[in-house]
């Protein structure tokens, strides 16, 4: 190292005293040779590798691909496991243990002898709980993306993990979709390994790691299969062993004008209204200045050159093909921040200058895009006094504007009882509107703003309604679905207030988002209005329920803001 930083693992390891003893011998049990603890980097290897995780199954074995980088170019890996969120089985949603899974991996970074990390992530949460973690440690950190499934094929039908998942009630209404109908188009739309293959959550995280630099270039859309994303995970582990020679760290490279390429290459490809809330709180623990406002101002104008479902019709193996993630920066390099850095030294627009494109049926050019205007908008108004968003790119043009009579929801058991009732006073021009599934509220701040239409609307052949909530949706989901909005219902935010037949006005040109119901009326409600009770009193629940903060804040805890250093002042003896 020469006259270079000083390893943090020598602070455990380059001693020669009892405590020196005690960290270097219990590892001695693994066989390690001596040279494993006098100065070489040792470099944490961060899994979230769990079998009840579908998208991550496959990160057992990279990590050994990462080891092998790593080992080649002189550092030490060590592999340790944290807290894995499956998107598709943990009840009641993953974004209520998102902070948990942050606060694992921040504690277990920062507790062990590691100078640099390798963060393995695939499924949805586990891409930003892995960075909000790292970020709060601040030590060189390189994105190690699982990559997503091969493109589902049904029937001669090319159908998208997750995307096809919301028409399966439209096909059971309309198209007598049976239980083997069923069987059968599972195991088509999930067929390899990977996370799902749309620009869902998953490939929309993987994106913005990359769009920030935090990954090496062009890793993002390598499917999970591919031999190449082999080759990308063993050179992941050769840099960064060199990124800790050079002490290239995560505030290094996640810079204000970092956070804004990853805005404009988000609204670029289409991707989830879920990076909002997880981009927000990235910025909340590396110290920038972030807020929704943002979102809007840099992103909303931005065309869409990605023809991806949900909002197109290939998937990320088409991506892929045609070119990835680097097609698409160097289409938007006179758009993009120059001033900034990722993992290997470079910008993102030095990475893919010259990238080639090769189908423009998938990656459009930046003046022939799918449409002109694609980013997320961020909606105001009496009933979102603190923001709503909206994904354009995935909604219906003639909906964007539209008024409309409430049917209201007061919970998700309240609309799962009777949204399907012959006799519920609905009709295509009403806008459902969805309570309790905020942050606080469910708690956790559930996937489920895209609720399914009525079944009698469906047989009727409607495909898409306005829909409001203080929840989420998928990033495989689509459809004119007003999210997000804050402050939630269950902490008094006017959503609370709003009762069947009120009017209700979506202006998303105009950014607006109003509920047309005089000062009084809303004065007399709010005196009667009484907040749910407490989901929990124990346990990390309750930990949640007192920390979370609203979703334009990111949804993160109050107490995690920030960081705390890699720093350990104290010893365990």
């Amino acid at each position: 190292m020469g006259n270079k930083k000083k390893l943090r693992s020598q602070e455990w390891f380059g001693t020669s005293d009892k405590m020196g003893f005690v960290h270097r011998s219990w590892l001695r049990n693994q066989g390690y040779p001596d040279d494993y603890f006098t100065g070489k980097p040792i470099i944490g290897i961060c899994n979230t590798w769990s079998e009840l995780t579908p998208c991550n199954a496959h990160l057992r074995d990279f990590a050994d691909i990462v080891k092998r980088g790593v080992v080649e170019a002189g550092g030490v890996p060590f592999e340790f496991p944290v807290t894995s969120l499956g998107e598709t089985l943990m009840r009641p949603t993953t974004m209520l243990f998102r902070n948990l899974a942050s606060m694992d991996t921040e504690e277990t970074i920062r507790a062990n002898p590691i100078d640099g990390v390798v963060l393995m992530t695939g499924c949805d949460k586990t891409t930003p709980s892995t960075v909000m973690g790292a970020c709060s440690v601040d030590l060189p950190t390189i994105v190690v993306p699982g990559g997503p499934m091969l493109n589902g094929r049904f029937r001669g039908e090319t159908i998208g993990s997750g995307t096809f998942s919301w028409k399966i009630k439209e096909k059971q209404e309309n198209e007598n979709f049976t239980k083997e109908d069923l069987f059968e188009a599972e195991a088509c739309s999930s067929r390899s390994a990977g996370h799902c293959n749309t620009m869902g959550t998953a490939s929309t995280m993987a994106s913005m790691c990359e769009a920030l630099g935090l990954t090496l270039p062009g890793a993002s859309a390598i499917p999970a299969v591919d031999s190449r994303k082999k080759k990308m995970a063993q050179l992941s582990g050769r840099r960064i062993v060199e990124m800790v020679k050079e002490d290239l760290k995560l505030s290094d490279v996640l810079t204000r004008q970092a956070f804004e390429n990853a805005i404009i290459v988000n609204a670029a490809v289409g991707g989830s209204t879920n990076l909002i809330l997880h981009l927000l709180a990235i910025a909340g623990r590396i110290g920038v200045d972030l807020d929704l406002k943002d979102f809007d101002d840099i992103g909303s104008k931005i065309p869409l050159l990605l023809n991806l479902m949900p909002s197109g019709e290939f998937l990320m193996e088409d991506f892929y093909y045609a070119g990835g993630l680097p097609v698409v920066i160097d289409e938007l390099r006179n758009v993009l921040r120059k001033d900034t850095r990722s993992v290997n030294g470079s910008s993102i627009i030095e990475n893919s200058k010259g990238a080639k494109c090769y189908n423009r049926d998938v990656i459009k050019e930046y003046d022939k895009p799918l449409k002109k205007e694609a980013g997320i908008a961020v909606l105001k108004g009496n009933l979102c006094e603190d923001g709503a968003v909206i994904k354009p790119s995935a909604a219906t043009d003639e909906l964007m504007q539209h008024r409309g009579r409430a049917v209201v929801f007061e919970s998700m058991e309240d609309y799962h009882q009777r949204i399907d009732d012959p006799d519920l006073d609905i009709d295509a021009s009403s806008v459902i509107v969805l309570k309790g599934v905020g942050p606080k509220g469910y708690p956790g701040m559930p996937e489920v703003g895209n609720v399914d239409l009525p079944a009698k609307l469906i047989k009727k052949g409607v495909k898409d309604m306005v829909r409001i909530s203080d929840g989420r949706m998928s990033g495989t989901a689509y459809g004119t679905v007003v999210l997000h909005v804050a402050p939630e219902s269950s902490i008094g935010g006017l959503l609370a207030l709003v009762q069947n037949g009120d009017m209700i006005e979506l202006d998303v040109p105009n950014r607006k988002l109003t509920l047309d119901v005089p000062e009084d009326q809303l004065e007399e409600r709010r005196a009667v209005w009484a907040p749910p009770e407490p989901s929990a009193d124990r346990g990390y629940v309750k930990l949640y329920l007192d920390h979370v903060q609203q979703a334009d804040k990111g949804a993160d805890f109050d107490l995690l803001r920030g960081g705390s250093g890699s720093g350990v002042p104290r010893d365990l003896h």
